[in-house]
């Protein structure tokens, strides 16, 4: 018999716990997952007597819970409308991928909307409680969304702009709370809808945005909305505007080049029949014309000389969508570097100055050589690494020239700074068409002893980094002693705003997304370390460099940059820098992998690296907390405040684990990323296989086969 530690009782009875649970899970009918994302809730609702036949441990298919309704072994439906419910909902709604139906309305329920909801819903009701906070971004991924009813809580904040993708949304109703800020404009994407929402709450702006929806039902009484209500609103049948600052007079006509609005079509049987009839008529006319234009462009097209395929080239790339990467204030139709007409686009080097420039062809300076992308874009087989996983189609780097920029940057004026680092500034840019990229303008003392063709290697360098989680550079402009590199813009900003600057309605950072920041970064630094050749330091990782997608996937920006960071003396970043690191040449790989795991700390913690605010011993973030990192007891009180405790405590012990990995002392005990990389991989998988006991409290030793 092994004693540990005076451990022998709870290993004891964690033991037959888990034979217990075998026992039982031979005659359940319902799914591991299920059970598991219903016992979370039953906790989380405060056990209610109400809810009858629930218990932990139970058969929610088998046993007939109440409000629970199964298909099989999945549990499809979960109504538990105006029971009188409290508390809240739980962390692990994503679990339930069979359920379609979930209803929670007219409870008494508390606090924010779990970021985790079932991802296929198809009916979601939760109205008539006390939810605070804002609307959770995860809404976004539900595609089959048809019904989403919020009415009647206590929300706050902006909408995110995060409608693009729920195609089949027909009813939206978020009246009566208290949501501020313009309408997003992807509310203009949601197609199918035909009953809107939003009275009583503090909306402004215009709403010109709801002039192309098909709406039956609209009602925005009692806001703060502006201007002119769209004429094509004014057919709706049942719409309800009052209580709003309108302008009065005629509304202006639209700027020139705006597209048309259709009219709205009324829906009717009759009408249906007849444009049926008309659209087989149309159709066969329709067809001759077809044939006719493709046997012209079929003749035209042998005709063409190559010369023109630059220009079919350019014609294509502008009708290229964007990455998800980028910010949602571009259009679907817009490339990443504006028009040709608005900038010069030079060649480098040898090149042709009638082609673009591709990544491909950056081959004037000593390049890094890149494996093929299946060798990094892996796949694990869970949502988190298929979201990390997607591939990134190739783009363009171009030569941007100082006369586009200056004006784009309104001459890198303060009002478009973006934020400082250590090697110099990065600016909004916006161009009159409405594209908005990021321009990093590099101080000239950090490039006293960089000459030009230098500067290009390290821009070619540059472009050549191709990953997923690393910030696509888009051109770069170096002329009349300015230097400055053009990348991407990312509208949700930095994670280090996420975590310490943002107020709590756009701090949807739940446990899972916290690690999905994690493995998309680590994923980003092995990708630096092991697979480039030669391998790349970073020199300056930390929570301002992970830039967040729409979809709070992390971007690492400032890759490739380390060579000027070896021009400067100055501290990399205070609380991020190893023990070793007394000055920049001393960085190595794994003095990235301490700047990693403070990050983790972060993601941990919600704590900067270092607060001189915090008491003498709480100060540095890393000395505070490592020696807790095994401390069950201190591990709990450790956690950001933000999370309000809804977390599972095993994977929170785990992810604890690694970061005391990454933060020792001595670099030669550090991991390698992959390793890190592996371990996040499989805290991730072991979050999408959640079993009863692995949310419980248990031992805080690494399991053997963790590293």
């Amino acid at each position: 018999m092994v004693f540990l530690r005076g451990k022998m009782v709870p290993i004891f009875l964690g033991f037959w716990t888990f034979v217990f649970g075998i026992l039982i899970s031979v005659d359940a009918k319902t799914n591991a997952p299920d059970v598991a994302a219903l016992n979370v809730m039953y906790s989380s609702l405060n056990s209610p007597e109400q809810l009858t036949g629930w218990k932990s441990g139970g058969d929610p298919c088998g046993q007939s819970w109440k409000g629970i309704t199964c298909s099989g072994s999945s549990v499809t439906e979960i109504n538990l409308s105006g029971l009188g419910l409290t508390g809240s909902m739980g962390y692990q709604l994503s679990s339930l991928t069979s359920v379609t139906y979930f209803d929670l309305s007219k409870n008494n329920l508390k606090g924010d909307i779990p970021y985790q909801l079932p991802p296929n819903a198809v009916h979601l009701n939760l109205a008539g409680n006390g939810f605070t906070g804002s609307v959770p971004y995860s809404i976004s991924l539900m595609a089959d969304l048809k019904e989403l009813n919020l009415g009647h809580n206590q929300m706050k904040g902006q909408l995110s702009d995060m409608f693009g993708k729920l195609s089949k949304l027909t009813l939206l109703d978020l009246s009566f709370n208290s949501l501020s800020g313009n309408l997003p404009q992807s509310f203009g994407l949601l197609s199918s809808l035909t009953t809107l929402y939003l009275q009583n709450n503090q909306f402004t702006g215009p709403i010109t945005v709801l002039a192309r929806l098909s709406l039956d039902d609209l009602n925005i009484a009692n806001n703060q909305f502006s201007g002119w209500i769209p004429n094509e609103l004014k057919d709706i049948d049942n719409i309800e505007t009052g209580g709003n600052s309108w302008s009065s007079g005629s509304a202006p006509p639209p700027p020139p080049g705006t597209p048309a609005i259709p009219k709205r079509h009324k829906h009717s049987s009759e009408g249906d029949n007849k444009s049926v009839l008309r659209g087989v008529a149309m159709g066969g006319i329709v067809m001759s014309i077809l044939v006719a234009l493709v046997i012209v462009i079929a003749l035209f097209s042998r005709k063409s000389s190559s010369s023109s395929n630059y220009l079919d080239d350019e014609k294509l790339t502008r009708q290229r969508p964007f990455s998800p990467l980028v910010s949602h204030e571009l259009s679907d139709t817009r490339h990443y570097a504006p028009d040709p007409k608005s900038f010069k686009a030079t060649e480098l080097s040898s090149m042709d100055s009638s082609s673009s420039i591709d990544v491909k062809t950056l081959q004037t300076f000593p390049s890094i050589h890149l494996p093929p992308p299946s060798d990094w874009m892996k796949s694990d087989g869970n949502e988190f690494a298929n979201k990390l996983g997607r591939k990134r189609t190739s783009v363009h780097t171009a030569v941007f020239t100082l006369a586009d920029l200056q004006p784009a940057t309104g001459n890198f004026a303060a009002g478009h700074l973006l934020g400082e680092g250590t090697i110099g500034r990065v600016y909004r840019a916006k161009y009159a068409d409405g594209k908005v990229l990021a321009v990093k303008k590099i101080d000239t003392e950090h490039l006293q002893s960089v000459d030009p063709e230098e500067f290009s290697g390290i821009v070619s360098n540059i472009s050549k980094l191709q990953h997923p989680n690393i910030a696509q550079l888009v051109g770069y402009c170096s002329e009349q002693g300015h230097n400055l590199l053009v990348y991407e813009y990312f509208r949700n900003g930095s994670l280090h705003a996420f975590l310490h600057l943002s107020d709590a309605y756009s701090k949807p950072l739940t446990w899972n997304t916290r690690i999905m920041i994690a493995l998309g970064t680590a994923r980003a630094v092995e990708y630096l370390h092991e697979i480039c050749s030669p391998s790349c330091i970073h020199k300056n990782i930390k929570s301002a460099n992970i830039l967040l997608d729409a979809e709070l996937n992390p971007c690492l920006t400032d890759c490739g940059l380390a060579n000027f960071h070896q021009h400067t003396s100055q501290n990399l970043g205070v609380g991020y820098n190893a023990p070793e690191c007394i000055k920049p040449s001393a960085y190595t790989l794994k003095s990235d992998v301490y700047s990693f795991g403070v990050v983790m700390l972060e993601l941990l913690t919600g704590r900067v690296p270092y607060d001189s605010s915090k008491p003498r011993m709480e100060q540095s973030l890393v000395r505070w907390a490592t020696p807790q990192l095994h401390d069950i007891d201190a591990l709990d009180k450790m956690v950001d405040p933000a999370l309000h405790g809804l977390y599972p405590p095993k994977s929170l012990s785990r992810f604890a684990d690694v970061i005391a990995l990454c933060v020792q002392s001595e670099p030669e005990f550090r991991p390698p990323m992959s390793e890190v990389v592996q371990a996040l991989v499989r805290l991730v998988q072991r979050s999408s296989m959640v079993k009863r006991g692995d949310d419980g409290s248990g031992s805080r030793r690494m399991d053997d086969d963790y590293f």
